[in-house]
């Protein structure tokens, strides 16, 4: 894996947030704003990103068989790490920012980041895009769920209704009988509309990155050690428990590899949308999010050495 690929993909990426930045010191966008933007992130882009992933490829058993398969271990990691997250800190689930660990230690950007990042690496296996959108689906029905339980500290928020009725869900009812029935929408005006929505993730997701560094002060961001320990459980603990996890399966090496991309991925933006909905931990979440993007040009091709254990 080419760690020169990574770096410049993962930079390339990051230069989206300096428009963001400029524009909220130069006080033409105000931070009050910013949750605007994630709303149209969260609701629009990333559900059009969903049907995207899906018309990537074509429907055959074996793929649906494989995406099946991918969903069950981003669904059982995802949940074993943030349940040993929580034994380890519930006893400090009196403080938000515990509970903000929780689920910053496990959520990654494998949609925003993940997509142009696994089109680079692996430009010659279009099944990873499709694979991406189905671990996001996975992190957004946990988030709609678990993730708003942890983090509020309330469990009236694990209902079925949260678990069906949600961006993600009502995307891949959408995304699912296209791709049941090989119907191609991107020659269409429509289709060429939903495209465009869902390429305009990253751009978007990175923007929003650069207007939260211009609206928070960077003092807590390096200084808080409790930030490093989200930085070590994300970027590296989880991709090495991922490549663990698929390691020895029987199963093509490009979905491995998929994996363990996804699992590289940083603090999910997510988290912090999470908490701006739901009104607890949104500093914590907020410079969780910003260290754990920026930082991710260094962690990511570092990560991507010990792909070769997976090749």
């Amino acid at each position: 894996m080419e760690i020169t690929v990574t770096a410049m993909t993962v930079g390339v990426m990051l230069m989206y947030a300096l428009p963001g930045f400029a524009l909220v010191k130069a006080k033409k966008v105000s931070p009050s704003s910013i949750s605007a933007f994630a709303t149209v992130l969260m609701y629009v882009c990333q559900s059009c990103l969903v049907v995207y992933s899906f018309q990537k490829v074509t429907y055959t058993k074996e793929l649906f068989g494989e995406m099946l398969l991918f969903f069950a271990l981003a669904m059982f990691i995802q949940c074993v790490l943030i349940g040993a997250y929580y034994l380890i800190f519930r006893k400090k689930y009196d403080d938000v920012k515990y509970r903000i660990v929780t689920i910053a230690g496990v959520m990654g950007n494998c949609a925003f980041m993940g997509v142009p990042l696994l089109e680079a690496l692996l430009p010659d296996y279009p099944q990873a895009v499709v694979f991406s959108g189905v671990y996001s689906i996975t992190m957004n029905l946990i988030g709609w769920t678990v993730a708003s339980a942890i983090i509020t500290n309330d469990m009236k928020y694990i209902k079925i209704k949260n678990f069906l009725l949600n961006p993600s869900v009502l995307a891949l009812c959408a995304a699912l009988p296209l791709f049941f029935k090989g119907i191609y929408i991107g020659d269409t005006k429509f289709g060429s509309a939903v495209f465009l929505l869902a390429r305009m993730t990253t751009p978007m997701c990175m923007l929003i990155m650069g207007m939260r560094l211009g609206a928070v002060s960077l003092k807590p961001i390096v200084t808080r050690k409790l930030n490093y320990l989200v930085l070590f459980l994300k970027q590296a603990a989880m991709p090495i428990a991922g490549m663990l996890l698929v390691l020895f399966l029987p199963i093509d090496v490009n979905m491995k590899l998929t994996f363990y991309i996804i699992c590289c991925c940083p603090v999910a933006s997510v988290v912090l949308n999470f908490s701006e909905m739901l009104g607890q931990g949104q500093e914590m979440s907020s410079n969780l999010v910003l260290l754990g993007t920026f930082s991710s040009i260094i962690t990511i091709p570092v990560m991507m050495l010990l792909s070769g254990i997976i090749v």
